[in-house]
């Protein structure tokens, strides 16, 4: 797996050993970074279930000027600061305006608003998300999760957003998945078509 575009292009993206991290196939991703195009350059993201990084840093790699990767699991964290030291020596820059935070993308305070513990920032003091809200963001959980989840993710996100009303979600899902979440709207769906297993992604906007 490796990053598709931008100044980062081809750089191999680390994942841990096991079935720990289903990252995105470079074919999906192409067509996610193919359909956001111009509004990427200059975006700050948030990637949640971030796993080996590869939305963030396709994002980073074509121009984002930063954001926060949230995932749980130490081994796909370690993969995703060495997968972010090696993308960001491709292109350059150095690694301010990335936060990491180790900790579960559904925990109450762990991405909205505030500091809380286990964030780890590779640019010096955290940021609270409510004060530098995001552009664009990326959604990957295990696909067993997600009707779990998505309802809950998507109330905070409708807060977290509020000063970004044209902020965009972008939610990777099987193609036999639906979701039609409270307050947001299906601007399209990237991908296999639906009725099978194979990774889809639905991107949203506040309606």
């Amino acid at each position: 797996m490796r990053i598709s575009g931008g100044g980062a292009r081809g750089i191999p993206l680390l994942v841990p050993k096991g079935d720990a991290v289903r990252p995105a196939t470079d074919k999906l991703r192409q067509a996610v970074f193919s359909s956001l195009a111009l509004r990427v350059p200059g975006a700050r993201f948030l990637d949640l279930f971030a796993g080996s990084g590869a939305y963030g840093l396709e994002a980073l790699s074509r121009g984002a000027a930063g954001g926060t990767f949230v995932e749980k699991n130490p081994a796909a964290v370690a993969c995703l600061r060495r997968n972010l030291a090696a993308a960001c020596k491709s292109i350059g820059r150095d690694e301010r305006g990335v936060t990491v935070i180790t900790g579960d993308a559904v925990g109450a305070g762990k991405w909205h608003g505030r500091p809380a513990h286990g964030i780890e920032n590779t640019g010096g003091t955290p940021v609270p998300l409510a004060d530098n809200a995001p552009d664009l963001v990326f959604i990957d959980p295990p696909y067993e999760m997600i009707e779990t989840v998505a309802a809950s993710l998507f109330a905070r996100l409708t807060q977290a957003l509020e000063a970004k009303p044209e902020a965009l979600v972008i939610f990777e899902l099987p193609g036999s998945m639906d979701l039609a979440p409270a307050g947001w709207t299906l601007v399209k769906r990237l991908g296999k078509t639906k009725g099978d297993r194979q990774p889809t992604v639905a991107v949203f906007r506040k309606a």
